[in-house]
């Protein structure tokens, strides 16, 4: 994602309309990816008493990121003032100094793009990488705390990786980053530039470390490892895992800027990766518990993608199936370690978008076709992944231990047992998912004298995740 400036005034005649309506279209994919698409993911694999709630966290996380990002986000991550950790958050503070023009391949005549329409790219990808963490807290946190740790996290977490990655600071492939100082530097870039075609680590490895560390501070739901806590609509899960995957091809082919090969390649890549992925993981399950399920085929479909994302424009097609049935296999097996370690990651954030997006960073390294290790490029690159995803890792569980520790003390992130019990939406937002009853009996549920049954007892029948 290295971009040139260019006046607007030099390089109005240069625009490339196509290239900047397929920016656009791409920017409004990532976007559907958060609503509906991880907001009906997440809801489905939610309790019944809790799926407003689930899909509430991902709208709000969109008002909020969406309005710090024009503000100070996009400053932070892209600004030309480069401070190596973050640029100037005042220098486009309010989108102020951004009717200029991107080329987003560093050369004057093609490809060129309005920055506002690059800004409204990476607006989205804030946006889902904060949604993304909602999952690992589901049903037992306050909704104001949640809307207040978003822009905090946003602003301390995402963006300073944001800009260390895809801004020239730390984690990318300039002469000052991390990369340069352990391999060199070669007329003012890294001889060993990190890999990240799309997010790997400024979205995937982030947002499950810190769902990871706020599932530990958070603590467990009541009943959790006692009592079963299953999806309480798995249609629900495939058509938000269908919408994701629809919109991950703007995630990873609009990372190119451009609707050329190199977009091509990656959409196919992103495909095969993910085909590849629910396969593995529906493999892990039949081996391991005798039983393919529809839950497991919309999870592998999303560790596919996460494992993708990185490599997706440096990998050939067999080395992104490779890829992905790796990812599927890991993440299958990964989401176990909840009950083995006793963290209440609720809806497998880190199992799947840690675990995957790890491997997929690391895996990088491995199977590129330029430089990877198995394509006899040598360690280099492999060394280079390893230092940017543990980098990652602990930039990411630090930001996050100290802004969850201070919410906790401060307004406290956990909602009162009894709401816990009953369910989160009625307490938070006065509303119900599903409304069967009316005075007069039940519609479309059991007999009148059946609905007596406490709200409890209505929510353990339902047997709800």
């Amino acid at each position: 994602m290295s971009t040139t400036l260019v006046p607007m005034a030099e390089a109005a005649d240069q625009i490339d309309y196509a290239s900047t309506g397929f920016v656009i279209i791409c920017a409004s994919l990532v976007l559907l990816m958060t609503t509906p698409g991880l907001a009906l993911f997440y809801g489905g694999l939610t309790r019944a008493k809790s799926v407003l709630n689930m899909m509430m966290m991902s709208f709000g996380a969109m008002g909020v990121v969406g309005i710090v990002y024009v503000l100070w986000g996009y400053s932070m991550s892209f600004g030309s003032e480069n401070l190596g950790v973050i640029a100037n958050p005042f220098e486009k503070f309010g989108l102020a100094n951004t009717d200029g023009v991107i080329n987003p391949f560093g050369y004057e005549g093609y490809g060129n793009i309005p920055e506002l329409a690059f800004v409204g790219f990476q607006l989205t990808f804030a946006v889902i990488t904060v949604a993304l963490i909602s999952g690992a807290v589901a049903d037992r946190v306050k909704f104001s705390t949640w809307l207040v740790f978003a822009p905090i996290w946003v602003t301390l977490a995402y963006f300073p990786i944001a800009h260390m990655v895809w801004g020239g600071g730390l984690l990318s492939g300039s002469d000052a980053s991390l990369s340069a100082l352990v391999f060199g530097a070669t007329d003012g870039a890294a001889n060993v530039a990190p890999i990240d075609f799309a997010g790997g680590t400024v979205v995937h490895i982030n947002a499950g470390m810190a769902g990871l560390v706020l599932a530990l501070v958070v603590g467990t739901r009541i009943g959790f490892g006692k009592i079963p806590m299953r999806p309480h609509n798995v249609p629900l899960v495939m058509i938000g895992a269908g919408l994701l995957w629809f919109g991950w091809f703007g995630f990873n082919a609009g990372s190119e800027l451009a609707a050329d090969e190199t977009t091509a390649l990656v959409w196919i890549n992103t495909t095969v990766a993910t085909c590849a992925a629910m396969v593995g993981w529906l493999l892990v399950e039949k081996f391991r518990d005798g039983h393919a399920t529809s839950v497991g085929a919309a999870s592998g479909v999303v560790a596919g993608l996460v494992a993708i994302t990185p490599a997706c424009g440096s990998l050939s097609p067999v080395g992104s199936i490779i890829l992905g049935v790796v990812a599927g296999g890991l993440a299958a097996l990964a989401v176990g370690l909840k009950y083995r370690f006793g963290y209440d990651d609720s809806l497998d954030v880190v199992g799947v978008h840690l675990v995957a997006g790890l491997w997929g960073t690391v895996g990088a390294g491995l199977l590129a076709t330029s430089g990877g290790l198995f394509y006899g490029g040598g360690i280099d690159q492999t060394v280079v992944q390893i230092l940017v995803a543990l980098a990652t890792v602990a930039i990411s569980g630090v930001v996050t231990l100290v802004v969850a520790l201070a919410l906790k003390a401060v307004m406290g992130w956990r909602i009162p047992e009894d709401v816990e019990v009953s369910g989160i939406d009625q307490d938070e937002h006065a509303e119900s998912g599903y409304e069967l009853a009316t005075r007069g009996g039940r519609v479309g549920g059991p007999a009148p004298a059946q609905a007596s049954r406490t709200r409890d007892e209505s929510h353990d029948f339902e047997g709800a995740k």
